[in-house]
């Protein structure tokens, strides 16, 4: 599959971001909507990706203390493998790096870890449970 050409951009109006966030993490993958809207929307930042206009992947980004955080990264099933998660992830890090960052981190999925690992993030700390699925914080230093 060739690789799409996303519009990403800051959105002031989440509303796109979280119809994915509730098509991809809990329609399709059974998390809890209410674990996965909390008052950190409020406070983030959300990139939405489009192809030809239509919303096909979202990241939200915050404050973690020292570090720009990147999460709640999704993307439609039809766009998976086509490097829109990638790009999104690429999106976030340099939004984040330009407000002065020099580490970014996320929380992976475990069975998502190559993925982030092939963008220059590498594991710490333990893995933990979120929802009944395992995952470990990952950082990337820039």
């Amino acid at each position: 599959m060739t690789t799409p050409q996303p519009d990403i951009q800051l959105v002031t109006d989440p509303a796109p971001c979280f119809a994915l966030r509730q098509a991809v993490f809990v329609d399709e993958q059974g998390f809890d909507a209410e674990a996965e809207f909390d008052a950190l929307d409020a406070q983030a930042e959300h990139l939405l990706a489009r192809l030809d206009g239509r919303p096909v992947g979202t990241a939200r980004l915050l404050v973690d203390g020292d570090a720009g955080r990147i999460g709640r990264i999704c993307v439609s099933r039809d766009c998976r493998g086509t490097g829109l998660g990638a790009a999104l992830v690429e999106a976030g890090a340099a939004r984040l790096q330009a407000r002065g960052f020099t580490r970014i981190v996320l929380g992976a999925q475990v069975r998502a870890m190559g993925f982030y690992e092939t963008l220059g993030f590498t594991a710490c700390g333990s893995e933990y449970d979120d929802e009944g699925v395992p995952h470990r914080e990952m950082e990337r230093r820039v």
